[in-house]
């Protein structure tokens, strides 16, 4: 039998799993990951500090926990990268029926902490988010649902995964959270898409998600007023996108200098949703650019390495999770710079958060997990077995 194998080393399966694990895996990605989360500390010590001074805390209480929150991270991120596209799946599922839950209860036990919308669970010592937990289960559940609908005599997967994903979006858009509801929505349609739906069913989804909007726009306050901001032809200068707007313009192409920044002190969120002004106002254009960079690599080289995929769910679920990433850094940057309205969602591994962080290791270890080197059929040999 004829294979092939991605990268110049094929995969011995009675290797110890690590050698395995190192020779497999994407050292590139795991490379930008380990980048994007130390350029996060980096802009948290500039970011934070004025938050604890308010706060009356110890000047680097956020970066000593980001840093704990990033340590787990970046371990479940390993961990998870070990795994078997079946493991994945499994762990997917999971993750989806706790998060799910967590989700449901979010009404009843969930908290706004001032913010107009109840995404958290409070622990007393800490906050939860389940909705970051819930979009790289979701992927996992929605992939698997997909990729069985595609074996001979296989369920409709397709249509389960659009059942779930409209109760899921619908859970979100209560929160109200329509940027993490527009983000599955986005995720689901890619994913639709790379298992072979059709363009029309695409159209119409997306048409139906339209409908949704205007009635969101309609009949929630949250949802009006953040449209309403976006498209308004003047800027308040003391909203967070007004403060945000002028850092960015003031940063130029090697930004003000290291510490000089002053949007840290006006902005609340500047540690959070908005650290791309932080980094385009001290570090300037060269910084925001290397930070894209970082992101645009891990996305085209996992999209590339799952090209040649023919295990059907670790081609759906990768390019889902790709895709979610990506696009969720994308968010958060065009918010900052009003090309987007306003979502209230994080910079994966570069803002400060322990469900934001913790949640994208978990969805880097499983798409670092799909899109190792494995032993592949030959298209040519795939089609002579199925001639005989």
């Amino acid at each position: 039998m004829t294979e092939m194998v991605f990268g110049a080393t094929p995969v011995r399966v009675g290797d110890p799993i690590l050698p395995r694990w190192w020779r497999t895996v994407d050292k590139w990605s795991l490379g930008c990951v380990v980048a994007l989360f130390a350029l996060g500390l980096l802009l948290g010590l500039a970011a934070s500090v004025p938050l604890a001074e308010r706060n009356n805390l110890p000047s680097f209480y956020y970066v000593t926990r980001q840093a704990v929150f990033g340590g787990v991270a970046l371990a479940v991120m390993l961990v998870i990268s070990m795994l078997s596209p079946q493991m994945v799946r499994r762990l997917g599922v999971l993750l989806f029926a706790g998060a799910f839950l967590a989700v449901l209860a979010l009404p009843v036990i969930g908290t706004d902490f001032g913010k107009g919308a109840t995404r958290w669970l409070s622990l007393g010592f800490a906050s939860v988010q389940p909705s970051e937990f819930l979009k790289p289960g979701f992927i996992a559940l929605c992939a698997w649902f997909m990729a069985s609908s595609q074996a001979v005599g296989g369920p409709p997967g397709r249509l389960y995964s659009f059942f779930v994903a409209a109760v899921v979006i619908g859970l979100l858009a209560m929160q109200p959270d329509f940027g993490q509801a527009s983000l599955v929505l986005f995720a689901w349609l890619v994913m639709f898409f790379v298992a072979g739906a059709p363009v029309v069913l695409i159209s119409g989804t997306i048409g139906l998600a339209g409908l949704g909007g205007m009635f969101a726009y309609a009949n929630s306050e949250h949802f009006a007023r953040r449209i309403n901001g976006f498209l308004s032809a003047e800027v308040d200068p003391r909203t967070q996108i007004g403060y945000a707007t002028n850092a960015i313009q003031e940063g130029g192409f090697f930004g003000v200098g290291v510490g000089e920044g002053t949007v840290k002190w006006s902005l609340p969120d500047a540690h959070t949703d908005f650290i791309i002004a932080v980094a385009a106002e001290e570090f300037g254009f060269v910084m925001v650019m290397t930070i894209i960079a970082l992101y645009g690599a891990v996305v085209i080289r996992s999209l590339l390495r799952l090209v040649g995929e023919r295990d059907p769910f670790a081609r759906i679920a990768g390019v889902g999770l790709a895709c979610a990433f990506g696009v969720q850094a994308l968010i958060n940057m065009g918010v900052a710079v009003r090309l987007l309205p306003a979502k209230g969602m994080t910079l994966p591994f570069v803002s400060y958060g322990g469900s934001s962080v913790i949640a994208s290791g978990i969805t880097l270890g499983m798409l670092l997990a799909l899109t190792r080197a494995r032993p592949q059929n030959v298209l040519s040999d795939v089609l002579g077995r199925a001639g005989r």
